[in-house]
């Protein structure tokens, strides 16, 4: 998991990655693949 102080750019790096928000972080999440995951902050 990669942590980045904007998740824009690794969002638009692979089309079916979605932004999800938990416990209070955004994360970017990927279903198609699994490892391509990132979190801000």
């Amino acid at each position: 998991m990669k942590i980045a102080s904007s998740l824009k750019s690794i969002k638009k790096r692979d089309l079916n990655s979605k932004l999800v928000r938990r416990r209070g972080k955004l994360f970017v999440v990927n279903k198609k693949n699994p490892k391509f995951k990132a979190r801000q902050g």
